[in-house]
């Protein structure tokens, strides 16, 4: 898959065009996706994609932004496994906001991108303050696609009901909204070392936002190494026991596994929620429990494995 971060001068060649945040690349999103890659082949077009980089919403009200449920980097890797040819990445500001539908119809689909075909959600709206609708897409002589929604036991899939079930706790439901399970990708990185001063040495995942959609400890599957997927227990959130005000961390401690992996990218599965992240009075109170977070962790993949 080519990615583009600017709008070529000419385009590379008639597209179909899926547009929208994409957030997650869940079902909904899925279908999109799919229909994308029939379209283009029924008509000999381009599969492409064009999303927004930083969400709309982190622009405009940053305090009230979603948790993010992907990185741009994961969104990326879910895009080239569902057939995208090229993706186009806008990047979100002022100068983009203030674009008006006009514009962005004739210099960015038609002249930039000789886009033929759009598919998106049912509420699509876009250019300056959502002034633009399908139908100014229709008078500009493109082919428009609006895809229905997509329900899961009666549920509408989108992005806000995938972190309501994140925030939640309910992995299983995440899993049917996602069609997966949801994970964090990252390179590990050092962190303080307390865990191997426990007894309990962790991998540390960067995560490139700061604002997750889910917290707690978690039976997880880490993969991206040669070894192959990992069992392990997580700890994502901000350490009360450690710090005042810390900023959300993943740190992922594997079962019987002790080898130098600092620098490597990595994908964390969360399986099984196990607690709520707690404040303990000392070390030696968070030490027992972590204890019995790995017992339950251990007997959850024991379970799944009968």
């Amino acid at each position: 898959m080519q990615i583009f971060r600017h709008f070529p001068d000419t385009p590379l060649a008639p597209t179909a065009l899926a547009i929208g945040n994409f957030d997650g690349v869940h079902l909904g999103h899925q279908g999109i996706l799919k229909r994308l890659s029939e379209v283009s082949v029924a008509r000999s077009l381009s599969p492409s994609l064009l999303t927004f980089e930083p969400h709309p919403r982190e622009f405009f009200t940053p305090d009230n932004a979603p948790a993010r449920l992907t990185s741009i980097r994961e969104k990326l890797e879910l895009f080239a496994d569902h057939g995208v040819a090229q993706c186009y990445i806008c990047h979100f500001d002022a100068a983009f906001a203030a674009m008006s539908a006009e514009t962005f119809t004739h210099e960015v689909l038609r002249h930039s991108l000789d886009t033929r075909c759009v598919l998106v959600g049912e509420d699509f709206r876009f250019g300056a303050k959502r002034a633009g609708t399908t139908h100014d897409l229709q008078q500009a002589g493109i082919v428009v696609e609006n895809l229905p929604d997509v329900q899961v036991d009666g549920i509408r899939v989108s992005s806000t009901a995938a972190r309501q079930a994140l925030a939640a706790g309910n992995l299983a439901q995440a899993k049917r909204l996602l069609g997966r399970d949801y994970s964090i990708s990252g390179h590990v990185v050092h962190g303080d070392k307390l865990g191997r001063e426990l007894g309990y040495p962790t991998a540390n995942v960067q995560m490139q936002h700061d604002n997750p959609p889910l917290t707690g400890i978690y039976a997880v599957k880490l993969g991206g190494l040669q070894s192959g997927e990992l069992s392990g227990v997580a700890s994502l959130g901000v350490r009360p026991t450690m710090k005042q005000d810390g900023k959300p961390t993943l740190e992922v401690h594997l079962f019987d596994f002790d080898q130098n992996i600092y620098g490597q990218h990595v994908q964390v599965k969360f399986l099984k929620k196990i607690r709520d992240e707690a404040k303990f009075p000392n070390l030696e109170s968070l030490k027992q429990q972590i204890a019995l977070d790995e017992q339950a962790a251990r007997i959850y993949f024991l379970n799944e494995a009968k």
